[in-house]
């Protein structure tokens, strides 16, 4: 990931002007014949959100029982739907939450079981799809516009006369690799386009779960390993960073748009800010909510539904909890079916989304990160004094028993405080298992695998696998202590290096208090 990313935000909007080819094919799909129109979408959709104003719910009526009296109610349908088409295209509501729907407790017995590809609980597939396939069109707008900026610009390498398939294959082949991008790129930038892809999936009814996974495979497989890998090597730390960091900016933008739609879509009263903090928060369902406005029908489906805020006073609740309640019609069933709009839409009103108290046990509290330092004893083979280093994590704690983290050292993050004879930095991916759980003070062992890199060859990666003992001190749900020794063996040289190191973690969210 580079300086590109800067430039995306307006690629997109550009490209809901200069691609309208794209969408203008599914112009053909939505004709439907005089009767069907009559539960068309655009006729029966919720004003938008903006404006506060709610379509009432029509109740159920039993079908009549005359040819005389069903042809004047289709009659009054026809006008109605004729004077609905005179209107101004409104935005549909096709935003949905996890939390409101009725999952069985039996559900959360395998939490980490996913439902991404095989929906089951009520999570919209439909809107997920639509999403996705404009993330691949402002993708192909992005990459085509870069493509053309020199590399001053881009800081992309040039392939000279090497053609793009073969510069994504080779790319691939070499990847992953530590990437010396910047510090705001890597760890600000990233972490948000990650929130964007989370967003997608969780505002379409995934739990974070599987919005994460969703995260994952798109900033991997999209963007990584496919848009971004035709000019420079996969990144490991973007590999983890994007859709980890991703997940926790990505679930607070999700409840912090909730509170500004409650608020009538304004931020400190003006509508003009809430327009900007929305498009800011998640830039994906906001292009798509313009697009649709642009083109005047449901071109993506985009938009939200929540329209206020309550407090909770029941006792079985948190006192002064905060609710979101829906008064939102989901439109389900055919949409060329004849019967009356009443019955064959379905409509279905839904309400009680809480910001707090889900069942879910897979949070953003199973996410940590830590900071310390350490000390590197080289092998005595290797002829090098022994050297200080800092050290940074970010890993996934499943459960009490068992950890999964990235980690970086190097000698560089102590330059400030220690002199260094040298560059030295190794990643390695590591897991870690946990003993005497119910306790604070938890022995562990730690295995894992990984890379060292020297500053003599930015381009010099030794292949290592590493093991260890350490010991894991829980201060309260959201922090701890944690010091480990561990040795590294480095195949390329069949050393042997030994590192001790100490480190402060955090636990992101609730912490551990709401995992397994």
């Amino acid at each position: 990931m580079n300086i590109k990313q800067y430039k995306v935000g307006t690629f997109l909007f550009l490209l809901t002007f200069s691609t309208p080819a794209l969408f203008a094919a599914n112009e053909s799909t939505n004709s439907v014949n005089p009767t069907s129109q009559l539960i068309n979408v655009e006729s029966t959709a919720v004003p938008a959100v903006e404006q506060n104003d709610l379509q009432e719910t029509p109740e159920y009526v039993e079908a009549l029982n005359t040819d005389l009296e069903i042809e004047e109610e289709l009659s009054v349908q026809e006008e109605q739907q004729t004077e609905s088409e005179n209107q101004p295209y409104q935005v549909s509501f096709t935003n949905s939450a996890w939390e409101q729907y009725d999952v069985a407790d039996e559900f959360y017995d395998s939490p980490y079981q996913v439902s991404l590809f095989s929906p089951k609980n009520g999570e919209d597939s439909d809107r997920l799809v639509s999403q996705t396939g404009s993330i691949f069109y402002y993708g192909l707008g992005a990459i085509s516009v870069l493509a053309v900026l020199p590399d001053s610009v881009t800081n992309w390498e040039s392939s000279g006369d090497q053609s793009l398939p073969s510069k994504w294959v080779e790319n691939v082949k070499e990847g992953p690799v530590w990437d010396r991008d910047d510090v705001v790129l890597n760890y600000i930038m990233h972490p948000y386009f990650g929130g964007a892809y989370y967003q997608t999936a969780r505002k379409s009814g995934y739990r974070q779960w599987d919005s994460f996974l969703y995260s994952t495979l798109m900033s991997t497989v999209f963007w990584e390993y496919g848009v971004e890998a035709f000019a420079e090597t996969p990144s490991m730390q973007d590999l983890v960073v994007t859709p980890v960091l991703g997940w926790v900016y990505g679930e607070w933008a999700f409840n912090k748009e909730r509170e500004i739609w409650s608020n009538g879509g304004t931020v400190w009263g003006r509508e003009d800010l809430g327009n900007l903090a929305l498009f800011l928060l998640d830039p994906i369902d906001s292009v798509g909510r313009n697009v649709n406005r642009l083109f005047g029908r449901d071109v993506i489906k985009a938009g939200t539904g929540y329209v206020k805020i309550s407090e909770q006073s029941s006792a079985a609740r948190i006192p002064n909890d905060k609710q979101i309640m829906f008064e939102v019609n989901y439109i389900f069933g055919d949409e060329d079916n004849a019967a009356q709009s009443g019955i064959s839409g379905k409509r279905k009103r839904n309400s009680g989304y809480s910001f707090a108290n889900t069942k879910d046990p897979v949070n953003t509290g199973i996410i940590g990160i830590s900071l310390g330092g350490g000390h590197v004893i080289f092998d005595n083979k290797r002829g090098l004094k022994s050297q200080e280093y800092g050290q940074v994590s970010l890993g996934l704690y499943f459960t009490p028993s068992f950890s999964a983290r990235l980690n970086y050292n190097s000698t560089k993050m102590l330059q400030t405080f220690a002199d260094r004879d040298y560059d030295y930095e190794t990643f390695s991916v590591d897991g870690q298992y946990y003993f005497n759980t119910e306790s604070p003070f938890r022995p562990f062992v730690t295995a894992g695998i990984g890379e060292e890199i020297w500053d003599q060859d930015k381009s010099l990666y030794n292949f290592q696998v590493n093991a260890g003992i350490g010991f894991h001190y829980k201060l309260n749900n959201k922090w701890a202590l944690q010091v480990d020794a561990t040795n590294y063996f480095t195949t390329d040289e069949s050393s042997h290096d030994q590192q001790i190191s100490g480190k402060v973690i955090y636990r992101f969210g609730e912490g551990e208090g709401n995992v397994l």
